[in-house]
């Protein structure tokens, strides 16, 4: 593995052996969980190496020969990613370290060695991996004996609830095969495993052609899809009739990544250190420090605190049963509009744990559903003191990428929706419709905009705000030279987008500006005619509009309403500053004979008159 690949004159090929790829790869996950993640524990365990190690006080340690445990299992430290950085960066150091011994790797070994860091370090860790990295796909090709002492060891370590992921390595020209050593090893998951919705890893090639794909990118790509145990959020039963139940397990697969503050840090001293906060609740009127059974909850109503004790509290939440999916009805998938979604959608996925056979009928639920385009509505009720919503069970197809590997499993997605109360009015908006030619020469515009195969990956686009705060804080913790200006990949390429689209947005411009003037001398025009038709008008109209003034007793001029006024009538008012003088059925009648609102206060109305008369 500690072979490079031949040189070559392609800025994409690759530079790293096999080992050096893994090791930084471990560099970079273990950067990424110290800040997302400070509380998991990571361990790196090198096998086929010509030095032994086990443990810091006996470094000549044969019981587990071959095996150097570079990084014992911990909650990573500066120190630990320090040295880990030390050894990818400096050649010297790591060609004295990766030695490889003139023995063949003894499978049984390593797996003995990992089943001893674990019960150790995690005894009870509900969640234990061991992400094994090779390229060999046959260690022991010719002793059975040592095949089958490793398959018990493997078996030992699931046995202890620790599960195996592999990482193959393809060599130039030979591809990994699973069907001769590990197919007896490592555990396919099953579907009444808790991590099961993980897909399985395909082999990283070493690009030693320069395709694009570099040996370290496909290791990071494998490992940060596993990087993460799928933890179940909720494990409920799904009711799909009167006592027809299955088991199933809710999952989170799209979440806003957000900055997470793990504990507050003190840079004061010479070092920066961990502060330990404290918070004492205490009375307004005697400064008393108020003990937690002499706190009640209140809620305001009708201006006045009511109270309740926590049991009263906890009955109320709980009015609406235990938590459950119950499917209550099904509804074609048109149904339902784009806009009814409240939250993040759940996907949910079979367990056997509670129920034996949720497997099946959960299979045939979904695929009935697809294949008819249907979708659930149901009752849920996600845990205990939560809110009861209903939501649509809408099935989700299982995705492959390009070499078969599984990117998303089938499954079912809850959706929350939204009840009568939470749907609100669109704001009042005003559109003015484009012309065709607009239109075809903005098309053109957007074509040349258009990303390659059409696609949006956000893989490709980070966070750079996020970016920039892990950065900081990366820099304070491991002691580095504080980065001068961010790294932003969402800056658009101006020049690019220039050569490529800036003759079309100047046309665009261009006959915009004509269409605005041909629209600006049309109005001008009908305005004119406009004036002069109610010039006309206003004389003949003056003296009976005088006389029913006169006849309400002084009333404003609003007996219009009777007939309804012109827009010339309108227009008249509004010169000489008598809109207001109007009454409120005079004004509510003129705007709805134009669609306008009528909802409001006078001086609302008043004023959407005037911009319509603007415009």
């Amino acid at each position: 593995m500690l072979k490079r690949p031949p040189p070559s004159d392609n800025k994409k090929a690759d530079r790293d052996s096999p080992t050096s790829a893994a090791l930084k790869c471990a560099y970079q996950l273990m950067q990424q969980r110290i800040i997302s993640n400070p509380n998991d524990m990571m361990g790196i365990l090198l096998f086929g190496t010509k030095e032994t190690k086990f443990d810091e006080t006996s470094a000549s340690d044969m019981a587990y020969p071959h095996c150097y445990l570079l990084a014992d299992l911990d909650v990573p430290a500066a120190g630990d990613v320090k040295r880990l950085r030390n050894l990818v960066e400096d050649e010297a150091e790591s060609e004295e370290l990766l030695v490889p011994s003139k023995e063949g790797v003894n499978m049984s070994n390593l797996l003995f060695c990992a089943n001893q860091v674990f019960t150790t370090n995690a005894p009870n860790f509900s969640s234990r991996r061991l992400f094994l990295v090779t390229d060999n796909d046959n260690p022991h090709a010719d002793d059975r004996s040592l095949r089958s002492a490793a398959a018990v060891r493997a078996k030992d370590l699931y046995d202890l609830g620790v599960i195996i992921e592999l990482f193959p390595i393809s060599k130039p020209g030979y591809g990994f095969d699973r069907a001769k050593f590990y197919d007896d090893i490592i555990y396919r998951t099953s579907l009444s495993d808790p991590d099961s919705p993980a897909p399985i890893s395909s082999a990283a090639k070493n690009s030693s052609s320069g395709d694009g794909i570099t040996l370290l990118q496909s290791l990071l790509s494998s490992i940060n899809s596993k990087a993460a145990p799928r933890r179940a959020l909720f494990n409920l039963p799904l009711e799909i009739g009167p006592e027809v139940r299955i088991g199933v397990k809710g999952y989170i697969m799209i979440k806003r990544q957000e900055k997470v503050r793990s504990c507050y840090v003190w840079l004061g001293g010479e070092k920066a250190q961990i502060a330990t906060g404290s918070t004492t609740q205490m009375a307004e009127d005697t400064a008393r420090t108020v003990e937690k059974t002499e706190i009640r909850k209140a809620y305001k109503f009708g201006g006045e605190a009511v109270s309740f004790t926590p049991d009263q509290i906890k009955d109320m939440r709980n009015c609406f049963g235990e938590p459950v999916i119950r499917i209550i009805g099904f509804k074609p998938m048109s149904m339902l509009p784009i806009w009814a979604n409240l939250r993040t959608p759940t996907f949910i996925y079979p367990s056997e744990t509670d129920y034996v056979g949720s497997t099946r009928v959960f299979s045939a639920l979904q695929q009935k559903l697809l294949k008819d385009k249907k979708m659930g509505i149901a009752w849920f009720i996600a845990r205990k003191n939560a809110a009861p919503v209903i939501a649509a069970l809408i099935p989700g197809a299982e995705q492959l990428g390009d070499n078969d590997e599984q990117l998303m499993p089938p499954g079912i997605w809850i959706v929350p929706l939204p009840f009568a109360d939470d749907i609100r009015q669109n704001p009042e908006t005003t559109l003015v419709q484009t012309t065709d030619t607009l239109t075809d020469l903005m098309r053109s515009v957007i074509q040349q905009l258009q990303l390659p195969k059409a696609i949006y990956d956000p893989v490709r686009y980070p966070n750079p705000s996020l970016q920039w705060f892990y950065r900081i804080l990366q820099a304070i913790a491991l002691e580095e030279d504080l980065p001068e200006r961010p790294e932003d990949k969402t800056i658009p390429k101006y020049k690019q987008i220039d050569k490529r689209a800036g003759q079309y947005v100047i046309e665009w411009g261009e006959e915009l500006e004509n269409e605005y003037r041909h629209w600006a001398s049309k109005s001008r025009k009908s305005s004119s005619a406009l004036t002069k038709r109610s010039a006309d008008t206003a004389a003949a109209h003056a003296t009976s509009l005088a006389k029913r003034v006169k006849t309400e007793s002084g009333a404003p001029p609003a007996s219009t309403s009777d007939r309804g006024m012109t827009d010339a009538e309108m227009m008249e008012q509004n010169e000489r500053g008598n809109i207001s003088k109007l009454t409120m059925p005079v004004l509510k009648e003129w705007l709805g004979a134009r669609r306008l609102p009528t909802s409001g206060k006078k001086a609302d109305l008043v004023d959407r008159i005037q911009k319509y008369f603007d415009k």
